[in-house]
């Protein structure tokens, strides 16, 4: 359920004459001006290491073409010499390069009128669908689940301490447990709250529209698979494998402790309670 708003790529250069600090400024040629909205998603990127600049390659993730980040721009404001630039705020690092390739293709799309020169532009289009496979692509390597043999009232103990986590299991019965880095590290619920953002799939409740800028960017994230069911080791994707529901859905979505509804399930319920007796 991925919305449909364009994304941007923006270039940072090693030997750029802006003293922009990463993650947090982003200065551009007022070309770019229409090209940048406030609350738009943007992938960073670093083009090939230039043979002159090898004092920047131990800065770098990698000499090759890549991408190393992820955020939102915030606003957009003019500094003292009225050169533009862009405030950046939710900066995710990756902690490995992504290359422009996956598989001998490129991330982006490049248009057909510019084959020839697409790369020298610093800010370029992409859409959510791309960003999303940047943002999945950066993770998956460091996301596998850890197998871990406990009985499920270890489950319901271990689970109660953290208020977004829940699952279903089988009373009395020996459980197989998962735990993944996605439990102990905000990470992976950080790139699914930005490849999906904050609504709920389910109901369509915000946290941040209802209550304000308290409330902002705050949701649960829910396993689409429970991870009581899975058989064997597995990669979560962000992209498919975790969708954000509120509150009151993820604890109905949970209710039974021996049944996970699905997102359509709970939809269809949802949709059931509405209808006129």
């Amino acid at each position: 359920m991925m919305d449909e708003e364009m994304c941007v790529v923006l270039a940072e250069s090693d030997d750029s004459k802006w003293d922009d600090k990463t993650g947090e400024r982003y200065h551009f040629p007022k070309q770019y001006q229409k090209s940048l909205t406030p609350g738009m998603r943007f992938v960073y990127y670093k083009g090939r290491l230039k043979p002159e600049n090898k004092e920047y390659s131990s800065k770098r993730l990698s000499d090759a073409p890549h991408y190393f980040g992820i955020g939102r721009i915030s606003e957009i404001k003019p500094d003292e010499a009225g050169h533009l630039y862009a405030v950046l705020t939710g900066f995710q690092p990756f902690e490995q390069a992504v290359l422009a390739k996956n598989d001998g293709v490129y991330y982006e799309e490049i248009p057909e009128q510019q084959k020839s020169n697409y790369w020298r532009f610093s800010v370029r289009p992409i859409s959510g669908e791309v960003f999303a496979d940047i943002a999945v692509a950066s993770a998956l390597t460091e996301s596998r689940f850890i197998m871990d043999d406990i009985e499920s009232e270890e489950i319901l103990q271990e689970d109660a301490t953290d208020e977004e986590s829940l699952v279903s299991y089988e009373e009395g019965k020996k459980t197989s447990k998962f735990v993944t880095k996605y439990e102990r590290n905000p990470k992976l619920k950080k790139l699914a709250k930005s490849i999906h953002g904050t609504t709920c799939f389910a109901c369509g409740f915000n946290f941040g529209d209802f209550y304000g800028e308290y409330a902002k960017d705050f949701i649960h994230i829910h396993h689409v698979v429970p991870v009581s069911e899975f058989g064997m080791s597995k990669i979560v994707n962000p992209k498919t494998d975790l969708v954000p529901v509120c509150a009151n859905c993820h604890g109905i979505i949970h209710r039974k402790k021996d049944r996970t509804l699905s997102i359509d399930e709970l939809k269809d319920m949802i949709a059931a309670s509405k209808k006129t007796p």
